[in-house]
């Protein structure tokens, strides 16, 4: 496994369909076309970024192909804090192009960046069932502070009760429960039978 030449740069709408095959599985082949009705929303996305000073989304290029990528956010380390942090997720690698410098060649661009922005700290997520992910993280000095986790919307509205408790409405300009929203509709359904 040689070593090749690895270009860092900032992605931009061109990108959109390299991207999009480093951050899909590989159940696609690395020539098989992205289907065009998801192209202009990852090319808006990916304008957006660019807009914003405080996200940057680079790309790993070897002989010109982008082979990897991730994306930086620059944020407060919590809610209470002023200190800023570059927030590092979906540091992602082609699998064809991994141990080859790729992913400490855009690792260094990320410190460059927090060195630019005179941030001190830099978190970075990792798939919780990437091994060699966290192992790469790990030699580069980054410790395990949090766990990620994440679920869909409706999956965790199935495990969470029907009605939220109290402290959950705190603040809500509609206090009502869906219960007394649902016994509201059946009210006005039946009154607007009766004169139907």
């Amino acid at each position: 496994m040689s070593r090749c030449a690895v270009l860092v740069r900032e992605a931009g709408p061109a990108d959109a369909e390299a991207l999009l095959r480093v951050w899909t599985p590989d159940s696609r082949g690395p020539e098989e076309p992205v289907a065009p009705s998801v192209r202009p929303e990852a090319q808006a996305s990916l304008a957006r970024i660019a807009a914003d000073p405080d996200q940057r989304l680079l790309v790993g290029l070897v002989e010109g192909a982008v082979v990897g990528a991730v994306h930086l956010v620059r944020a407060t380390l919590s809610p209470v804090h002023c200190e800023s942090a570059v927030h590092v997720t979906h540091l992602h690698v082609l699998e064809s192009h991994r141990r080859r410098g790729v992913g400490r060649a855009l690792m260094e661009a990320v410190v460059s960046w927090a060195e630019e922005k005179d941030t001190v700290h830099v978190i970075a997520a990792a798939s919780a069932g990437s091994r060699d992910a966290n192992r790469f993280m790990a030699r580069l000095g980054l410790g395990q502070v949090a766990v990620l986790r994440g679920a869909t919307v409706s999956g965790l509205r199935a495990k969470l009760p029907v009605e939220p408790p109290a402290a959950a409405r705190v603040g809500s300009r509609n206090t009502r429960t869906v219960g007394q929203v649902l016994v509201q509709r059946r009210s006005m359904r039946r009154s607007q039978a009766r004169i139907g």
